[in-house]
């Protein structure tokens, strides 16, 4: 890794930032497909999940929080630690935070097809080549009817509609997709297919060490 992401996580202090203004679009939208989800047990994975700012504080407000089992995969120690310690404070026994190459398609195994799947702060650091791939995986990733969320900056070259159209040709049906001038890139699609069987010892993507944004991760 090129950048400290333990620091990077210190642009949340600013409520101005556009990361605190994403952070906050990705909050909302999981909070409502929690609402919206089908009753009973939940399960939930969040890749490069960093200090699990997105999932953890939604999952310990919401009525449906107890319901959901999580795995949150972070391959830096201290913001694993730092999201474990938010678990506890939460109190949310059925969530996990895994130390791990999040790329791995082993680190979910036993936990997808899952309900709720983020890929937050993972297509701005990739290839274009690797965004699609990533995208046919969350079709092993997500249950019928869960949705994933994603996120991806608006700047040049943009490529959300791009992104749109691989999670069409993947079985997803599109709910939310900031626009430019938001300011935000953030992506919700639902997936309408049938999962496909998660491949073991496959890496997904890999980070180039060149992000494209300030906000990617």
């Amino acid at each position: 890794m090129t950048r400290d992401w333990y620091a990077w996580h210190d642009q949340y202090t600013d409520p101005a930032s556009p990361l605190s203004r994403r952070l906050a679009e990705v909050r909302t939208r999981i909070g409502a497909a929690l609402g919206a989800a089908r009753p009973g047990p939940l399960r939930a994975v969040s890749l490069c999940a960093g200090q699990g700012r997105d999932l953890i504080p939604v999952l310990a407000t919401h009525p449906r929080g107890g319901d959901v089992t999580a795995r949150l995969v972070e391959l830096d120690p201290r913001n694993v630690e730092v999201a474990r310690a938010a678990v506890a404070r939460a109190g949310l026994p059925g969530v996990e935070v895994v130390p791990g190459d999040a790329a791995r398609t082993d680190a979910y195994a036993g936990l997808v097809p899952a309900d709720l799947v983020l890929v937050c702060g993972v297509f701005g650091n990739i290839t274009e080549a690797d965004i699609r791939a990533t995208v046919g995986h969350c079709a092993s990733l997500c249950a019928t009817g869960g949705t994933v969320f994603w996120t991806r900056h608006r700047g040049a070259p943009d490529l959300v509609p791009a992104i749109c159209d691989w999670f069409a040709e993947e079985g997803f049906a599109p709910v939310a997709v900031s626009s430019p001038a938001d300011g935000v890139g953030v992506g919700v699609h639902r997936f309408l297919g049938t999962p496909r069987p998660l491949p073991s010892g496959v890496t997904m993507f890999e980070f180039t060490g060149r992000p494209t944004d300030e906000v990617d991760r």
